[in-house]
């Protein structure tokens, strides 16, 4: 990754992604803890790709002065190694796509009762559309479940700007701040501004007045969580004041608008002489009430318009006398469900939508496909040969590359939930009487969230297979380093799985024969046996032949 700079010497060209790591690092950054996942990746490549890194076990800083830059096992592990990075008062940051933020939930949600020491940033990329997601989901409803500042920038200056006011807004008030993109913000590029860096924070521990909230006894937290109802009340008026949200008033008052992080682009993008309406912006949380109230006293209808799910529009709903009207994506007038653009805004505003483009300017689809020369390809084609005697079989698959197996022409997979599932899911069918049941889980996945379903299945002695696509890397987020490379049948013989029952396979045509008769062997013990099918990435092999050239 490199730098692009724009023909002005003090701008910086930077997805949102980078705008934001880098007003992480010129506000004081200490160190950042992820697990990669689109459309977050970049905020930390952004940091390792500074002078210094060499990966991980090797240089295990980023640049000068140091900074923290590896990636950790799961999200719940990167929040929590963040979480003690800010209790020794240094500034951190978190960095997950939205479903990550139901990993570190435990946590994050801890977060807001011990509250923070040195600053602590989570950022939360959210995916509507679902473009490389199983689902859609807005972390604001995160935010506001914890009772914590949000901050929600509509654009990559304003992103820098937010990730430096986020830590000081943490550190006043001694609390978490989620930091909400979503994919269009986080993987568009504009001008970034930057200004003075701030040095690191010195180590220091809370005092001990504050100590306390950081032990989460009950007799603690029944102290600590009245006083963070009452914060809010701080949180709130402090969004009011907030240059992140503003309010334009617009002559036509036959309705107003209120526009949300990058939601307010879209609108202004209709308007570029400016909104005859009034215009409430909002790009930090909680909720401005004495704002929405003021465009509640000039407009009967409220227009709000924001990416993601209807976390304000249901906020409002109930909230106004009768007699003023809230339009929305609920009622139908954005809609419910993936991004929305500037021509649906367009039309819900009133203005007269644009023309059609011609088919012949349409990009016709390429649905994603399992690389050319990939080992999961040769791996689903001996796990497909080898089931054809067993008809019952059922394949639980998992999260990554490997997952396009479920797409013809293996057809392989025959369910997919979230990072992990695949493992226990298989447990639940064994257990319930299913023959053979098969888990497919990469590297990365495993070490992620598979272990300790690995763990359910030694102690059930489940009669399962586990076939772990071993490639070496995080191969579906561009090849970040894996947890478990070179560990991963001493870790399976660590959590009890028989050692003549862990089986390494390699996955190649040619090996066909052999891998088939592997399988049907693992498949035909009845207890707990692990498969290692391990080649590395054809993607990250191109690149690590290129470097050697």
């Amino acid at each position: 990754m490199t730098i692009s700079y724009t023909m002005s010497e003090n701008q910086l060209l930077l997805l949102g992604d980078e705008a934001l790591a880098l007003g992480a690092l010129d506000a004081g950054l200490s160190g950042v803890y992820a697990y990669p996942g689109t459309p977050s990746t970049e905020i930390t490549e952004f940091i390792q790709n500074r002078k210094g890194y060499k990966g991980r076990g090797q240089d295990r800083t980023c640049g000068e002065p140091p900074v923290h830059c590896n990636w950790s096992s799961n999200e719940k592990t990167a929040m929590e190694e963040a979480l003690g990075a800010s209790y020794a008062g240094k500034r951190a940051l978190v960095c997950m796509k939205h479903v990550g933020m139901n990993v570190c939930a435990d946590p994050f949600m801890g977060s807001a009762m011990t509250g923070a020491n040195g600053g602590l940033v989570v950022a939360a990329c959210d995916d509507p559309s679902m473009h490389s997601s199983q689902n859609e989901q807005d972390s604001r409803f995160y935010a506001d479940f914890a009772m914590i500042p949000c901050m929600e920038p509509s654009s990559q200056q304003e992103t820098y700007e937010a990730a430096r006011a986020a830590f000081d807004l943490s550190e006043q008030f001694g609390i978490p701040v989620l930091m909400r993109l979503t994919t269009r913000m986080a993987h568009s590029r504009a001008n970034v501004t930057p200004r003075e860096p701030r040095g690191q924070n010195e180590l220091h521990f809370p005092p001990e007045g504050k100590a306390r909230q950081w032990v989460t006894l009950p007799v603690n937290a029944r102290v600590r969580y009245p006083q963070l109802i009452k914060d809010n009340e701080a949180f709130e008026k402090a969004a009011e004041e907030s240059p992140f949200n503003r309010y334009v008033d617009g002559g036509d008052k036959s309705f107003g608008i209120i526009a949300c992080g990058i939601a307010y682009n879209y609108l202004m993008d209709n308007y570029p002489d400016g909104c005859p309406f009034p215009v409430l912006k909002i790009s930090q949380y909680p909720l401005p009430k004495n704002l929405v109230y003021r465009l509640a006293a000039e407009c009967k209808t409220i227009l709000v318009v924001e990416e993601g799910q209807p976390v304000v529009e249901s906020a409002l709903r109930g909230t106004f006398p009768s007699g003023i009207t809230v339009k929305g994506r609920l009622d139908g007038t954005l809609p419910r469900t993936g991004e929305l653009s500037p021509d649906c805004v367009r039309t819900a505003t009133g203005l007269p939508a644009r023309p059609e483009r011609p088919a012949s300017q349409i990009t016709v689809p390429r649905p994603p496909a399992l690389c050319q020369g990939c080992g999961h390809r040769d791996f689903f084609t001996a796990l497909n040969m080898a089931l054809e005697p067993y008809p019952g079989a059922r394949v639980y698959g998992d999260i990554g590359c490997y997952t396009l197996g479920y797409m013809p022409p293996f057809k392989a997979l025959h369910t997919c939930v979230e990072m992990g599932a695949s493992i226990t899911m298989a447990i639940g069918s064994s257990l319930s009487g299913g023959y053979p049941m098969v888990a497919v889980i990469g590297d990365s996945t495993f070490t992620h969230s598979g272990m300790t379903g690995l763990l359910d299945a030694v102690n059930e002695k489940a009669d399962i297979t586990v076939c772990i696509s071993d490639n070496e890397t995080t191969a579906m987020t561009g090849g970040q380093d894996s947890a478990g490379t070179g560990k991963i049948e001493r870790i399976c013989m660590a959590l009890g799985v028989e050692p003549e029952h862990v089986r390494t396979i390699i996955p190649l045509p040619k090996n066909y024969d052999e891998m088939c008769s592997t399988i049907r062997e693992e498949l035909d013990y009845h207890g707990v046996s692990v498969i290692v099918s391990r080649r590395e990435c054809i993607q990250t092999a191109k690149r690590h032949a290129a470097a050697k050239k």
